[in-house]
């Protein structure tokens, strides 16, 4: 984010998913509006130190912190868009067979149910965070991660395909934290696989892009 620039609450419309509530929408939509808040405050707050153009001795401990916690706001932020991004009222059960997806899950994990083993295993470790799908954009392989704190754990220059929040304000009002994989099922039964297909093109390799016209 850009000195002076300031983010915008996104819209999503997403009543009525599959085994996850309205009520818990609406809780997480609320706190996703305090992670834009808060990035733009930071923002804020970072561009008055900067005026003066230089960082003194004093102010290098207040500097330092908001920095971090700004990578902290806007990663959350961010991660958030991706996770509304990628549900839908009513979508198909699966990606299609022969999509590019299911192609590129089968040439990095053999076939589309070892993907989805490793993504879903990924989201039932024990800790809150994230599981993330991302295309390495050199080689088009996908591969999954474990995301903590929103800003630990992802990998330089891939791009987030798929993105699954299990911190537990995600599901909590309706599964017990040990139902976790129960709400994991229910993420699949609303993913909009067009929205991970668009994502994936965004990260394919010039040549594979070139390939296929």
């Amino acid at each position: 984010m850009k000195n002076g620039d300031s983010c915008d609450v996104k819209a999503f419309d997403l009543h009525g998913l599959v085994g996850i509530s309205d009520r818990t929408l609406e809780m997480h939509l609320t706190l996703y509006e305090g992670y834009v808040k808060a990035a733009n405050q930071l923002t804020i707050q970072i561009d008055a130190m900067l005026k003066d153009g230089r960082i003194d001795y004093e102010e290098t401990p207040a500097y330092s912190e908001l920095t971090r916690r700004l990578g902290f706001e806007y990663n959350g932020m961010v991660l958030h868009e991706y996770y509304f991004g990628n549900l839908a009222k009513s979508p198909a059960m699966t990606p299609a067979k022969g999509s590019a997806f299911v192609e590129a899950a089968e040439d990095s994990f053999g076939t589309y149910d070892m993907w989805k083993l490793d993504f879903s295993s990924i989201g039932k470790m024990r800790g809150v965070g994230w599981a993330v799908c991302c295309v390495n954009p050199h080689s088009g392989r996908l591969s999954n991660h474990w995301i903590s704190l929103h800003e630990h754990g992802h990998v330089a220059g891939f791009v987030p395909v798929l993105v699954m929040d299990v911190w537990e304000h995600a599901y909590l009002l309706d599964y017990k934290p040990s139902e976790r994989a129960a709400y994991i099922e229910a993420f699949f039964a609303n993913i909009d696989w067009k929205s991970v297909e668009q994502r994936l093109q965004l990260g394919e390799p010039a040549l594979l892009k070139t390939a296929r016209g």
